[in-house]
């Protein structure tokens, strides 16, 4: 999908029901507040959470029941699903649900925003959530089950690679790359043309001058070295990559042809 309005109309779940699951049924609620302000049909339907916590089961969260765990799932072959799980604790768990859901591309809804800004040149993958007031200035990529918090700003030519997560008040300076599964921080900027390593994890509040590696977490201002990613994260980096892939990111792609980035005429 690109660009916010073009999601296709139909039942909704939401595997989760943690906090990001609650927000993403809340912009779910603010979507079709927005389509019925406008006198058009209501792009979604949410039917429930589904939480593989039997402790939930049958329960309401924010007014919207959990259903039951995942194993629901084929009992509901219409429904498009969003799987909204994750922290900065297990930032993999959402890749390790999709492996284990094992569905196709189209089963995934997107779900952006009504608040939130997307220029149209911009694209944003399946299963991606994109929260109130993120911005995505021009020609910017959100690639699959991607998650991108309120107030994060991305600018022109930015990547975010599947499963990648961005928390609330993010910058990317423009052409950065968040490779897959990586996890930047509230509040974290991220220098331009530089690269968040696949299933890296930048602190919240991190000033990010130069490439981070893979597996690795970085914190302060400016950004360093504080460890090795946590067990799941190195994990996913060893074993959970892209068919063919090596799991490593390349941080040798193009960069800025003027120091400003401009191109040259």
């Amino acid at each position: 999908m690109s660009g916010p309005g073009r999601a296709r109309s139909g039942a909704l779940v939401i595997v989760g029901a943690g906090g990001f699951a609650r927000e993403a049924a809340q912009a779910v609620r603010d979507t079709q507040a927005a389509d019925r302000a406008a006198d058009r049909a209501e792009r979604w339907r949410l039917l429930g959470h589904l939480d593989d916590d039997p402790a939930l089961h049958g329960t309401e969260v924010d007014g919207v029941p959990v259903l039951g765990g995942c194993d629901l799932v084929p009992e509901l072959p219409q429904a498009r699903l969003l799987v909204c799980v994750g922290s900065p604790r297990d930032y993999a768990v959402r890749a390790r649900l999709v492996r284990r859901l094992a569905l196709p591309e189209q089963r995934y809804a997107t779900l952006v925003h009504p608040a939130a800004v997307v220029s149209d040149s911009s694209s944003v993958g399946p299963g991606s959530v994109l929260l109130a007031h993120c911005v995505l200035t021009a020609a910017v990529r959100v690639g699959a089950h991607a998650a991108v918090m309120p107030h994060a700003v991305l600018t022109h030519d930015d990547v975010v690679e599947e499963f990648a997560t961005i928390a609330s008040g993010v910058r990317l300076g423009g052409g950065v790359r968040v490779a897959r599964g990586a996890y930047v921080g509230a509040g974290a900027l991220v220098r331009e043309h530089t690269v968040v390593g696949a299933w890296s994890l930048v602190g919240m509040g991190a000033a990010v001058l130069a490439d981070v590696p893979p597996g690795e977490v970085w914190v302060g201002s400016p950004a360093r070295r504080l460890r090795a990613a946590g067990p799941a994260a190195l994990r996913e980096l060893a074993g959970g990559q892209r068919p063919g892939g090596t799991g490593e990111t390349d941080t040798t792609g193009p960069r800025p042809a003027t120091r400003m980035g401009s191109p040259v005429i």
